[in-house]
């Protein structure tokens, strides 16, 4: 189970003190699951509930610079787990059925990994160390192919790049990571964690790969090649087109199937070693899928959105928590084109009404917890206590439209993407041009259903409007590592190209040394170079609605990157 004192004994989504119940007659909820009748299909008597998501699936690695800002991470955290996970309140949880980590004596940081003896793949494969080594390759950014460029294409390397080498014999149950000297990284629990552990006896079958940990000891470059190839694109999902073999599941639940009708269909994989799921079979609806109907007619028992990125959502009938996400809605803006320099991003920025649109789309009204703004730090979460520090650096600036400033690098046609369909956002943007139009800053609406955030690299759009690392759905933790490394140099998820080497020091010197006094120097130096540089315009914490029909049991609403799909093998539905 994910959780030591069991997901069972966590508040219902109705009694959590941040909820709010809606409650309204004339709508019922019809569940295929519970009131199948003797005509249904075998199929739709099994035990099912729907999940819906304000994200699209494309792929099956949440790894990739896509899958990162895709919702593989919210579908698949309880078919991909590792040794931890994103809990509730945003931290690293320790998951014991995967098997144990801890810290040994050595003169740099070095971990060991113990994989549980039970641990097998759906496809009767054994968990072993190959698969972190896998993971430590794709996201290390150690290999490059013979143009000098990655070969993986992986969104996030913190705290991967300061492996100096990971001990693994192939087969084996157990395996020794150990750090860089002066590298003992902070945030070491997160890694290994859900999503990022995938099967390498599949790479090694689907690359033609014999022993996949000899080729990364001996930095084949040949044979890394196929293997990056596979792990880049070999898990692509496409409705309709699925090639099971691909897709074995270490977890308690298995992808069974992926169609346009039918949806992510996962159900209980057999060889699951802990225990079994409490509900057969979950049917995941993404963004683009009908949700605000698919809620009506009673398809989705449990939703996790942005809050009015659905239009015409109605959850009547439904407990309800609105709540702030961990991750930070933001403007992502380019390094080239019309934002080649800092003048004009800070000229763009100088137009954007934060403070309007966090009235406007950031507010809670019944939030009892932290207070909620706009936020002024990259760094530091608004309520880390040194935030209020940190956020110094902006000094009050950039929160309503300056004309003048905004004139000042003369006009300038700028096209912020977003994946839609998504009101929200699609509301954003109107406002946002409809306040630079008077600087002669004309705005483009570039949202699109296909959009990723890798849209910003290749020249397509100038800004990206999305979340902590340019996440589409569910973002962020409590570690400032995701957030940070987004504005890192060479990294994956860092979409707008944006390089300064102070910033880059910043950022390896906060991924070991967490203490307040080096957070509070070191974040605060690094928000004097952004909002001068202004690589990104955060705006606010995305409140998130996160619902269930009645009868749900066991969830948990969790507003970081896992989702609220973090603990879906302990959901009940019971009417």
């Amino acid at each position: 189970m994910p959780d030591s004192t069991g997901p069972e004994s966590r508040m219902p989504v109705a009694t959590r003190p941040r909820a709010r119940a809606l409650v309204a007659a004339g709508l019922t909820l019809a569940v295929a699951a519970v009131t199948a009748t003797g005509c249904a299909s075998a199929e739709e008597q099994v035990p099912t509930i729907g999940y819906g998501i304000d994200n699209v699936v494309t792929t099956y690695n949440a790894g990739t610079v896509d899958g990162a800002t895709s919702g593989a991470r919210q579908a698949f955290v309880r078919v991909q787990p590792g040794f931890s996970y994103t809990g509730p309140e945003g931290t690293a949880v320790s998951d014991t059925d995967v098997g144990s980590a801890h810290p040994v004596p050595a003169e740099a940081l070095t971990i060991a990994y113990q994989i549980n003896p039970a641990a097998e793949y759906s496809d009767g494969a054994p968990l072993t160390c190959d698969d972190l080594v896998l993971t430590w390759a794709a996201h290390s950014g150690r290999f490059t192919g013979p143009d000098g460029g990655q070969l993986f294409d992986a969104a996030e390397v913190a705290g991967y790049t300061d492996i100096d080498r990971v001990d693994c014999v192939p087969g084996a149950r157990e395996a020794t990571v150990v750090f860089r000297s002066g590298r003992s990284v902070v945030d070491w629990k997160s890694l290994f964690g859900a999503t990022s552990i995938l099967p390498s006896h599949v790479v090694e079958r689907e690359a033609g790969v014999d022993d996949l940990v000899a080729a990364v000891e001996a930095g084949d470059v040949e044979a890394l090649g196929r293997v990056a190839e596979f792990w880049n694109t070999g898990w692509s999902l496409v409705p309709g087109e699925l090639d099971l073999s691909r897709f074995p599941s270490a977890g308690p639940y298995k992808l069974e199937s992926y169609s346009e009708d039918d949806g992510l269909v996962l159900v209980a994989n057999d060889r699951w070693w802990g225990n079994r799921p409490a509900t057969e079979r979950i049917v995941v609806r993404t963004k683009g899928e009908g949700l605000a109907e698919r809620v009506e007619s009673g398809e989705i028992e449990v939703l996790d959105v942005a809050e009015g990125s659905v239009p015409g959502l109605d959850v009547a009938g439904w407990e309800v928590a609105e709540l702030p996400s961990l991750g930070v809605e933001q403007l992502i803006l380019s390094s080239t084109g019309v934002f080649d320099s800092a003048a004009a991003r800070r000229a763009f920025a100088a137009c954007v009404p934060r403070d309007q649109l966090f009235e406007t789309f950031g507010t809670i009204p019944e939030h009892t917890g932290a207070p909620l703004g706009v936020v002024d730090a990259r760094f530091v979460a608004r309520d880390d206590l040194i935030y209020p520090s940190v956020a110094t650096a902006a000094d009050g600036r950039y929160r309503q439209p300056d004309v003048a400033a905004a004139s000042a690098a003369g006009p300038l046609t700028v096209r912020i993407g977003y994946r839609a369909p998504d009101q929200q956002r699609r509301d954003m943007v109107s406002a946002i041009a409809s306040a630079c139009e008077p600087a002669g800053i004309t705005v483009e609406d570039a949202g699109s259903p296909e959009f990723t955030s890798s849209a910003l690299r290749r020249g397509e759009v100038d800004a990206v409007l999305a979340g902590t690392a340019g996440a589409d759905g569910s973002a962020g933790s409590t570690e400032r590592t995701t957030a940070m490394y987004a504005l890192r140099s060479g990294s994956g998820s860092n979409f707008g190209g944006f390089a300064n080497s102070r910033v880059d020091q910043i950022v390896d010197q906060l991924a070991v040394d967490g203490s307040t006094s080096a957070t509070l120097a070191l974040a605060g130096e690094a928000e004097n170079i952004l909002w001068t540089e202004m690589p990104t315009i955060p705006l606010f914490n995305q409140p998130r609605t996160i619902g269930a029909a009645e009868g749900m049991h066991a969830l948990d609403p969790n507003p970081s990157r896992s989702g609220t799909g973090w603990n879906m093998d302990r959901w009940v539905l019971r009417r």
